[in-house]
């Protein structure tokens, strides 16, 4: 172990430098630090740099400190980059990558990280592809005592067990987990930029009376593919988890993720036997954030109690404001439009006030409701807190456009809702008969008196609100194997495939030099649309061709594969009442009575929808109302395949069979969630194949898809 003992010059401009070289370096007084460039391994996983001293000052220079190698794939990148156990230490500028964690501090109060930039740490590799969901991608936010968020998910700066620290102006791109704080109180993050990572910009675990403002943490994000899947997989802007109380975020945005704002009471909170009444994450102040274009939701806490949501943006996600089993919930003054699902969704809650927002376009502007739920219900949490739905307070709100303005499901008690809100229309309700809701304009209840002098005045000049409104809507979540694109570099993407035909987008600033597919793809380049779309067709019309696309750019080249298949495959959705399990010759029958179509691909992305629903679909099946559950799909095709070895895949949810020439290559007849499924098909001459796809749906998400590819 090497241990650099320095002096503190009374200038910080006069600090000797330090040449990073090797690993295990102590710092223990005031220095600059300098990488020699090359990457070097933190061997024993204790930190390449372990500052150790109190009261000092590290400054950065020169060119970013690696783990690994340039290149090395981000679920490789292993090690610490830097170790913090000193207290009072300032960190000016550090730059690091290829670590599975960038900074690492354990009890270090009064730290000052300003200026670092933890970029290309590491990542998981993704499984789900834009076709379907891989269930492998999930995150588990729910256990953290013991540091298992940094062992399982690595992070960029990681801070535990401190207090007092101040987090300043830090930047990530291109990881799974920007900011992590374990057990830290009473500490300032402002004017940071975590954002476009794969798994949390802000993650928080049993740590209170924090103020969070005026950062960035847009497009933290997976499990999120437009238009057939919208699932998040608990990725989230801010993660907020067990027991985090009295702290305030103020001033933030973040768009474009998993959940905007994530938050739950805590695994001890709820399972535990003898927690206290009342346990959650309780008194926060969320004021003036963006957390629109969620893929699930913008503000999700759950099982918790007196918290405050004021004048934020909640646009264009699934829901607005998810609040299950909380109490006492004060929704005050903000934007809550376009949401596909519910700007307000309260399910078991209790005492809310929902007072002075403006709801838009949502499919339901609230919706409150008390199920059977025997399994939450029987948790030690909810035996000692409320789980009614009732007490709710809703007045000063306008409506415009909300297809349902007010659903109420289930008992509930002591309702009261202003009847005279501006844009309010009965018959926009959808509330029992025999529900007990008073309309007249009741007192209010006692509502947290909010500072906004000292909320304007919170630290940080950052305008991290609005910065990127031209990136608005969730279409421009984009989704790679590491995590969501950028919208700076440069990016080659498949965005559809008719069979005969593919189209791929070409992502960033950079126009390509030369665009290549082999010699028989005839290619297309459409330039009038931004992002610009690569067309590409075999040159023998019903041909059947593989290929290799590659963009030259000014800087490096982009490659794509893929086959093209000249043909046409005949569908027929259908209804059935019959359990394909259990009979499938009377299923077959059943379906086989359904309307036929011809199409180029089999793509068939149902996700909450059935085949009726299907964008483009033609008149005849969209006209039928196949319906969302309990339909079949039947296809066959004949394709004349050169000789060679060919990789067949299908992404199925739920059962599917796939046959050539009679023979099964793939089944799994089974009711089960979306997954693909691989076989290869050998041919040792040029002949023509006939293929047979078999598909049913049982309820929930379904999807159908196949893919054929040569091999060699």
């Amino acid at each position: 172990m090497i241990v650099w003992l320095l002096a503190l010059p009374q200038v910080l401009g006069d600090l000797p430098h330090v040449i990073v070289d090797r690993d295990d370096l102590v710092i223990r007084e005031s220095c600059v630090l300098e990488t020699g460039g090359s990457a070097l391994e933190d061997r024993n996983g204790d930190g390449l740099i372990q500052i150790v001293g109190d009261g000092i000052t590290v400054a950065f220079v020169n060119r970013t400190i690696r783990g690994t190698p340039e290149g090395t794939p981000p679920d490789q990148c292993k090690g610490t980059g830097i170790v913090v156990t000193g207290k009072d230490v300032t960190l000016r500028g550090p730059n690091l990558a290829g670590f599975r964690c960038g900074i690492r501090v354990k009890g270090a109060d009064g730290l000052v990280i300003e200026g670092a930039d933890v970029s290309d740490n590491f990542a998981m590799r993704l499984k789900s592809t834009p076709r379907a969901e891989d269930g492998a991608d999930w995150l588990w936010p729910h256990e953290n005592d013991r540091n298992e968020w940094l062992e399982r998910y690595g992070a960029g700066i990681y801070v535990e067990e401190s207090k007092g620290v101040t987090l300043r102006a830090n930047r990530a791109r291109r990881t799974q987990n920007g900011i992590c704080l374990r057990r830290v109180d009473d500490s300032f993050v402002y004017d940071n930029d975590m954002s476009f990572l794969s798994g949390w910009g802000l993650a928080m675990f049993r740590s209170s009376r924090n103020k969070v403002s005026r950062n960035s943490f847009d497009f933290c994000i997976r499990g999120y593919s437009h238009g057939v899947y919208s699932r998040g997989q608990d990725s989230a802007g801010i993660l907020f988890f067990e027991q985090c109380n009295d702290n305030v975020f103020a001033f933030n945005s973040a768009t474009h993720s998993g959940d905007g704002f994530f938050g739950f009471a805590g695994k001890e909170a709820l399972e535990r036997e003898g927690v206290a009444a009342g346990t959650g994450c309780n008194r926060n102040l969320l004021y003036g954030n963006d957390f629109s274009y969620a893929a699930a939701i913008g503000i999700e806490l759950t099982f918790s109690f007196d918290n405050v949501f004021a004048r934020n943006k909640l646009v264009g996600s699934n829901y607005g404001v998810w609040g299950g089993y909380s109490s006492r919930t004060q929704v005050r003054g903000n934007e809550i439009a376009d949401n596909t699902l519910a700007g307000i969704a309260v399910e078991h809650g209790s005492g809310w006030s929902i007072a002075g927002n403006s709801f838009a376009r949502n499919e339901r502007a609230i919706e409150l409701w008390w199920d059977e739920d025997k399994d939450l219900l029987e948790r030690p949490w909810a035996k000692l807190n409320p789980t009614a739905n009732a007490s709710h307070w809703i007045r000063l709100n306008q409506f415009e456009g909300d297809k349902v303005q007010f659903e109420l499901r289930g008992p509930s008690e002591g309702l009261s809702f202003d009847a005279t809100q501006k844009g309010f229309e009965r018959a926009r309700w959808k509330v029992p008969a025999e529900a007990a809701i008073a309309e007249s304009v009741s007192e209010a209840p006692a509502l947290t008196k909010l500072d906004e002098t000292s909320l304007i005045a919170l630290p940080g000049q950052r305008k991290a609100v609005g910065l990127r409104d031209h990136l608005a809507g969730r279409e421009t979540i984009v989704m790679t194997e590491w995590g969501p694109y950028d919208w700076q570099s440069s990016l080659l993407a498949r965005i559809e495939d008719k069979g005969g035909a593919h189209a791929w987008r070409l992502y960033g600033n950079e126009a390509p030099i030369t665009i290549d597919a082999g010699p028989s793809v005839r290619v297309k380049l459409d330039a009038s649309v931004d992002p610009a779309v690569i067309l590409l067709e075999p040159r023998v019309p019903g041909e059947v061709v593989g290929y290799t696309l590659k963009v030259r750019l000014p800087a490096r080249t982009l490659e794509g594969s893929g086959t093209l298949l000249g043909t046409r495959w005949n569908v027929t959705f259908g209804r059935w009442q019959t359990d394909p399990r259990e009979n499938e010759a009377r299923w077959r029958e059943e379906v086989a009575g359904g309307p036929s179509f011809e199409t180029g691909a089999l793509h068939f992305a149902f996700g909450s929808g059935g085949p009726s629903e299907l964008p483009g679909i033609p008149r005849e099946i969209a006209s039928a109302a196949l319906g969302r559950e309990r339909f079949g799909t039947l296809a066959s095709t004949a394709l004349a395949l050169p000789a060679g070895r060919w990789r067949v895949s299908v992404t199925s949810d739920d059962g599917v069979r796939v046959k050539a020439d009679g023979v099964v290559l793939i089944e799994d007849w089974s009711h089960h969630g979306p997954k693909v499924d691989v076989a290869e098909l050998a041919l040792e001459a040029a002949r023509e194949v006939r293929f047979e796809v078999a598909h049913f749906e049982l309820d929930g998400w379904a999807v159908l898809e196949l893919e054929l590819e040569r091999i060699d």
